[in-house]
């Protein structure tokens, strides 16, 4: 007997995506008698439910959902409690489900023994005819603006350390390690995942597993998403007492790199050529890859790809900069609240 699938996806102002999630998922190969669709909505102020209601008339199993708290990581913990399935998948409201996604992921968590959650492959994609909307979209997927995440890439299957995005869970799971972190407005999902691992879980990849995600469609969309995912990165080693993989930390030593030598060297003449030496090294990485994505996809996107990558890089850089000062002056208050300051 098949099991039944709880799909949570929180959603706020989303009149423009959600419609193209939900027909991903009503087209999968799996009955509809064994889904039960929750849209935790944060208070739309746009068509989003009555978009969603419109849907419900049609399948009773898509509900909509209150979250009066408005933020990501209240609306997957309301659904969690809200849901009915033996196995719990969180989607993003800007993302769409390859036919065969559900059956996939039913597959491989029957066959591996010992596994708690199943993931797969997201490639980014973009409804825009526009060129910035395109580059974001390129550059996502690229090594250099991954910075080498495996789902994007990855072709073998296998047990991860890592993260996965939208994870199949066994119900389970939250009763043995807990709910969604309330406190992290990005990266939730890692989070869990990765505290998921650290707890003896297991986790398993598959490319047959397939999912698409409409990315960011404006540069300031891009640095405000990319600022969040930095800081919330340091907040999510912080919590569970991990390091982070060298990766995660380049984009913020080169931007770390290029302030300092930038401070020292109205000082020190030498720091000068450190600022143009660092500056120019990561200009010239910049237009090898823009050009590896024009080569691809055409040569009009090599300006706009080269501007993405700075907004992504930056972004990340300063956005990890600032957890990393928060989590240092949080740590200090502590430190002096228990006096044990030296």
């Amino acid at each position: 007997m098949l099991p039944l699938i709880s799909i949570i996806i929180p959603c706020r102002n989303e009149e423009k995506f959600i419609g193209k999630c939900l027909n991903s998922i009503l087209d999968q190969a799996y009955p509809k008698e064994k889904l039960e669709i929750l849209l935790v909505d944060g208070m739309s102020t746009d068509k989003t439910r009555e978009i969603i209601n419109q849907y419900n008339k049609n399948s009773p199993f898509i509900q909509l959902i209150d979250n009066p708290y408005k933020v990501t990581p209240k609306a997957m913990n309301i659904g969690i409690k809200e849901s009915r399935g033996d196995i719990i998948i969180f989607l993003n409201s800007h993302g769409v489900l390859d036919k065969e996604f559900l059956r996939w992921n039913v597959n491989y968590l029957e066959k591996i023994k010992g596994v708690d959650a199943v993931g797969g492959k997201l490639q980014a994609i973009s409804e825009s005819k526009e060129l910035i909307p395109w580059a974001i979209t390129f550059i996502t997927d690229s090594i250099f603006g991954a910075g080498g995440i495996r789902y994007r890439q990855r072709e073998k299957e296998g047990f991860v350390k890592d993260t996965l995005p939208y994870c199949a869970y066994r119900r389970e799971v939250f009763q043995k390690i807990g709910l969604i972190d309330e406190e992290l407005l990005r990266g939730q999902d890692a989070e869990f995942n990765l505290r998921l691992i650290k707890k003896g879980g297991k986790i398993y990849f598959t490319p047959k597993i397939k999912s698409y995600l409409y990315t960011r469609d404006t540069l300031i969309k891009l640095w405000r998403q990319q600022f969040q995912y930095g800081y919330f990165k340091v907040k999510i080693a912080q919590k569970l007492g991990i390091g982070l993989v060298f990766r995660q930390h380049i984009p913020a030593l080169f931007v770390l790199s290029l302030i300092l030598s930038g401070i020292l060297g109205i000082f020190f003449q030498p720091f000068c050529y450190l600022l143009f030496t660092t500056f120019f090294s990561y200009l010239l990485l910049n237009i090898i890859f823009s050009s590896i994505i024009s080569f691809e996809k055409g040569f009009k996107y090599l300006p706009a790809s080269i501007l993405a990558f700075f907004v992504l890089h930056f972004s990340y850089g300063l956005g990890f900069l600032e957890g990393i000062f928060d989590f240092l002056i949080l740590k200090k208050k502590i430190k002096e609240d228990i006096g044990i300051t030296r």
